[in-house]
C-alpha cells in the first residue's frame, strides 16, 4: 500500500452545479475531532443527525444532516463521515476549505492537530481505499464506475450483478477448480512411481474437463458482459448520396445529420448511440467515399480521409448501396473500388454487411447475394431486421438474465486463462505427461484469473483503473 493511501482524504461527492442537495465525504482514521469541530457534538453512528455545520468561529455554514460510520463498517473500510448540505457550489465549497481548515487547527489540551494529512481525494480514491481494505475485489470496484457510466437500463442491471459479487462468485469457483487440480498434481509430484495410476484415481481428467467447461462459459457470459458496458462501433459508409445520413437519422430516430441530393453534404463523421436490446451501438455517419481525384474540395478530400480512418477503427461496417443505381455501371465501379479498399480483418471476421438502401423506390431489384439486406431508410422498411443482423454480428445472444458487465481486461485475463487450460490438457493427455510443467500451466492459469478480481494486480493498473472514476467516488 502506497503511503498516500494512509492520508485521510475529503471531496465533493455530488456532481458540479447547482441541485437540492450536495455531499461532502471525509474518509480516514479517529474522525471523532473533526466532528466536533464541524458539528459541535458527537454522532450517533450511522444514525442522520440534523445539525448546524459550523465554521472556526462557531458561526454555522449551513445546516443539514451527518452521518458518521466507524470504521470497519463503512465504505471504505476507514472512518467516514458524510455531509448533507444544500447543493448550491458555494456552500460545498466553503464546506470542502472548513474540513481542510479544521484538520489542521491544534487543540489546546493535547497539542494535537485535529486530522493531520487531511487532502483532497484522488479520483476514485474512496472506491480504491474500499478495495484496498476488502471491502470490494478489484471487479466489483469496476462495477462502480460501471454503474454511474451504464448507458442503458440493461448495462445498469449488469454493473448492480458484478456489484453485487456474482462475477467475482464465478471466477472464485473457477480458481478454487484449479487449485484443488493443481494440490492434486503437486502431490503427484512427491510419489513418480505411482503419478499417473493416482492421477487417474483422482480422476484429473474429469476435474479439467469440468474447468474446462466452466471457463467456457464464463468467457461467453463475460463478451456479453463487456457489450453490454462498451457497445460497439457501427461505421456507415458507401459513396456519395446512397443514403447514409438518412439511415442514421432513421436509426436514431433524429434528424442528426443533415440530408441532400448535393454530393459532398457530410464532410465529418456524424455519430450517435442508439441501443439494441440494451447494447450500446454507436452509430457514425461518414462522408461519401470516392476517388479524392474526382472532387475539386480540399474539405471534402479530408472528409474522406477521416472516413477511411473511421472505417478501419470500426467493430462493423454497414457498406450501403443504392437500389436504383444497381444499373449504373459507374455505380458498380466504384462500389468495387470501395471493396477493394475495406481492411481485411473486417471482411475476415465477416463484419461487413452489404446493405440496399431505396428499396421503397425499386423492391424488385436484386440484393447482391444471400448475405445482402433491403431496407429503406425513408419508410423504416427493413430497420429491425438490420438491428438483428448488427447484433449477431457483434456477437450477442439474448440471454440479459445473468449477464454481468465486464470489460475488456476482463475478456484478456480469460483468454491467458484459456490458453493456459488448453496447455494443460495437452500436457495431461499426451503418453507420458511432465507433471512439472502441467502444474506450471495450472499456476499461470490462476494466475492470470486472479487478475480480474485483484489478488494478483500491479499499482500501475490499480492507478488506470481509479483515476477514470469522477473525484469524490
Amino acid at each position: 500500500m502506497l503511503p498516500r493511501h494512509h492520508d485521510p482524504i475529503v471531496a465533493i461527492a455530488t456532481a458540479p452545479g447547482r441541485a437540492a442537495v450536495g455531499i461532502l465525504r471525509v474518509s480516514g482514521r479517529e474522525l471523532s475531532a473533526l466532528i466536533a469541530a464541524l458539528c459541535s457534538r458527537p454522532l450517533v453512528p450511522r444514525h442522520a443527525a440534523y445539525v448546524p455545520f459550523l465554521d472556526a468561529a462557531g458561526a454555522p455554514i449551513d445546516h443539514g444532516l451527518a452521518i458518521h460510520f466507524p470504521a470497519p463498517h463503512s465504505y471504505t473500510g476507514e472512518d467516514v463521515l458524510e455531509l448533507q448540505a444544500h447543493g448550491g457550489p458555494v456552500v460545498l465549497q466553503l464546506l470542502l476549505a472548513r474540513c481542510l481548515e479544521a484538520a489542521t487547527a491544534v487543540d489546546a489540551d493535547t497539542g494535537r492537530t485535529t486530522l493531520p494529512g487531511l487532502r483532497l481525494a484522488l479520483p476514485g480514491e474512496f472506491t480504491e481505499r474500499a478495495y484496498l481494505n476488502d471491502k470490494l475485489d478489484l471487479a466489483q470496484a469496476e462495477a462502480v464506475g460501471d454503474l454511474i457510466d451504464a448507458s442503458t437500463e440493461a448495462a445498469a442491471r449488469s454493473a448492480t450483478r458484478s456489484l453485487s459479487g456474482s462475477f467475482s462468485a464465478e471466477i472464485r469457483a473457477l480458481d478454487e477448480q484449479l487449485m484443488r487440480l493443481r494440490m492434486l498434481v503437486e502431490a503427484t509430484l512427491d510419489f513418480p512411481e505411482e503419478d499417473i495410476d493416482f492421477l487417474q484415481q483422482a480422476d484429473a481428467n474429469g476435474q479439467l474437463a469440468a474447468i474446462t467447461e466452466r471457463l467456457s462459459r464464463i468467457e461467453s457470459t463475460t463478451r456479453q458482459g463487456a457489450l453490454l458496458r462498451d457497445g460497439i462501433t457501427v461505421v456507415i459508409a458507401g459513396q456519395p448520396n446512397v443514403g447514409k445520413s438518412s439511415l442514421l437519422n432513421a436509426l436514431a430516430g433524429a434528424e442528426l445529420a443533415i440530408v441532400t441530393p448535393i454530393a459532398g453534404t457530410t464532410r465529418d463523421k456524424v455519430s450517435q448511440t442508439i441501443q439494441i436490446e440494451g447494447v450500446p451501438v454507436h452509430v457514425i455517419d461518414t462522408a461519401g467515399l470516392r476517388d479524392p481525384a474526382d472532387t475539386d474540395d480540399p474539405i471534402e478530400r479530408i472528409g474522406i480521409e477521416r472516413s477511411w480512418r473511421e472505417i478501419e477503427g470500426a467493430d462493423a461496417l454497414v457498406f450501403l448501396h443504392d437500389l436504383t443505381r444497381m444499373d449504373d455501371l459507374d455505380h458498380v465501379a466504384g462500389d468495387v473500388a470501395i471493396q477493394e479498399r475495406l481492411p481485411r480483418p473486417l471482411i475476415d471476421a465477416q463484419r461487413v454487411l452489404d446493405v440496399y438502401n431505396k428499396a421503397d423506390l425499386r423492391p424488385a431489384a436484386p440484393t447482391g447475394g444471400a448475405s445482402g439486406l433491403c431496407l429503406s431508410a425513408a419508410t423504416g422498411q427493413g430497420l429491425d431486421a438490420l438491428r438483428q443482423r448488427l447484433l449477431q454480428m457483434a456477437g450477442w445472444h439474448d440471454h440479459l438474465e445473468g449477464v454481468y458487465t465486464a470489460r475488456a481486461r476482463h475478456v484478456q485475463a480469460l483468454a491467458q486463462t484459456r490458453l493456459h487450460v488448453d496447455c494443460a490438457v495437452a500436457k495431461l493427455h499426451s503418453r507420458t505427461p511432465a507433471l512439472d510443467l502441467l502444474a506450471e500451466d495450472l499456476r499461470l492459469a490462476q494466475r492470470a484469473l486472479g487478475e480480474i478480481v485483484g489478488q494478483s494486480t500491479p499499482d500501475e493498473l490499480l492507478g488506470e483503473i481509479f483515476s477514470r472514476f469522477c473525484i469524490g467516488k
